[in-house]
């Protein structure tokens, strides 16, 4: 039996900490894992605010979301307290400041864990849990050439977010020509990136920006709906020099466009 704390010690987590694993379900609200997924904040403020001071003796917690009404759970991160909770004014609880540990990225979403005795939503971590299931994930998509992906807007955040290295190495020292796709509208858009960490520099801006990048005809289907960049799907149509102007850049960036006609009928507004 292979158990969730011989992985999260495997990768870093000290056994001497004081750890709860925790695990989420609310009948008010059946979507946690979706949250997770498309909107993190939302799910981090839920997991930061509690009735009681259930965390006050804890350095860490262990995050896994109910799979359903029984013992099944996914795992979703190792977090470690900040300070202790202060009294939210507003809703009498009590707020905490947890901050994601790296290292177990290759873990999250992935590892699903029977949850023994889920009435007891936290547990120390001494309660041994099997792991039943590592799935198939994000870290299995390896890079392997510019031109064989097409990366929806979640894989692309887990990749900025996570610095996967062989995503990082490869997209960082390139630039290029890259085409957003509206997966719900068919619609494109053409970008070009030439400055400081090529393609990784640029698309980095659109993880930060929640999938617009600072692009007008974006930045308005989000300002509609800040979940709409899950829509999004980014890829490479060309690469360039290293010693590639900006203008030069510019210049292959219009002819796509021409192409493509993404002036006259995608996303792009010049």
């Amino acid at each position: 039996m292979i158990t969730i704390q011989e992985l999260l010690y495997n990768r870093g987590l000290a056994e001497n900490a004081k750890v709860k694993l925790v695990r989420h379900q609310d009948k008010r609200f059946p979507d946690l894992y979706e949250w997770y997924r498309s909107d993190r904040q939302k799910f981090l403020d839920y997991q930061n605010e509690q009735k009681k001071d259930v965390f006050k003796d804890v350095d860490y917690i262990v995050s896994f979301i109910s799979e359903g009404s029984g013992v099944l759970s996914r795992f979703v991160g190792v977090y470690q307290k900040i300070k202790n909770a202060n009294i939210n004014p507003a809703t009498g609880k009590y707020l905490y400041d947890f901050q994601k540990v790296i290292g177990f990225e290759d873990l999250e979403e992935r590892v699903i864990i029977n949850f023994t005795n889920p009435r007891a939503w936290f547990q120390r971590i001494k309660n041994e849990m099997e792991v039943v299931e590592i799935q198939r994930g994000l870290n299995d998509l390896i890079f392997t050439d510019y031109f064989s992906f097409i990366l929806d807007f979640q894989q692309l955040t887990e990749i900025i977010n996570g610095g996967y290295k062989d995503w990082k190495n490869m997209l960082s020292v390139t630039k290029g020509i890259y085409l957003i796709t509206d997966s719900t509208t068919g619609k494109q858009y053409v970008g070009s990136a030439y400055g400081v960490d090529g393609i990784w520099g640029r698309w980095s801006e659109y993880v930060k920006t929640n999938g617009h990048g600072g692009n007008k005809s974006l930045k308005e289907l989000i300002a509609e709906d800040k979940n709409y960049g899950k829509n999004f799907r980014f890829s490479v149509l060309m690469l360039l020099p290293s010693t590639v102007t900006n203008k030069e850049a510019i210049e292959k960036e219009q002819l796509f466009k021409k192409k493509l006609g993404t002036n006259s009928f995608g996303l792009t507004n010049n």
